[in-house]
């Protein structure tokens, strides 16, 4: 299994300027050269759906708080509910996007400090909604971008949520969160 490296699934969560990004359907033609070449000497591809958040290096850069990054000197806005379901939403379109390219599976990056790693991590949640706060809080945005993603790809297709078995920094998640995260995201579809 070959995974790729990280697609973003919107504008506002590529690393860079250019960064790499799927989502449009004039972009699978792209990618089928790729999966075929894959599949025609006996192995099977993931894509990888990254959205940078803080670490975003692009004009808009969005996180669940306007907390900057060390590695990033600009602030992110904080993602507001619509936001928040625009971003949930577009994980699933990219999805369904790499499914109709070929892929055999999506790998949600849900580690490393990104978009999902800084929903589920008090260190970069500040949030007091139904998106931070508690525990259940804070897995939720990781547990709606699997079931959505679960969803719009069907049973048949590989769905892969990368977590860090450690987050070595000070208000990451401990070793307990991150064993109820991955419950979580078996629970959701992964």
């Amino acid at each position: 299994l070959i995974v790729s490296g990280g697609f973003a699934p919107s504008e506002e969560g590529r690393l860079e300027p250019g960064g790499p990004i799927f989502n449009q359907a004039s972009q699978i033609a792209e990618h089928r050269p790729i999966t075929a070449a894959v599949h025609a000497h006996g192995g099977r591809i993931a894509l990888q759906i990254l959205h940078a958040g803080r670490y975003a290096k692009v004009a808009g850069a969005v996180a669940p708080s306007p907390i900057a990054s060390p590695i990033n000197a600009n602030a992110p806005r904080r993602m507001t509910e619509a936001d928040i379901l625009a971003a949930i939403e577009a994980f699933a379109l990219t999805a369904a996007l790499a499914r109709e390219a070929g892929y055999d599976g999506v790998e949600i990056m849900g580690s490393e400090g990104y978009l999902i790693n800084e929903f589920t991590a008090p260190r970069c949640n500040d949030r007091s909604d139904a998106w931070g706060g508690r525990l259940e809080n804070r897995l939720r945005f990781a547990s709606e971008v699997t079931a959505r993603v679960r969803q719009r790809t069907g049973s048949d297709f590989l769905v892969i949520f990368r977590v860090s078995s450690i987050d070595l920094v000070d208000g990451g998640l401990t070793r307990e969160e991150i064993a109820a995260l991955a419950r979580a995201m078996e629970a959701a579809g992964a």
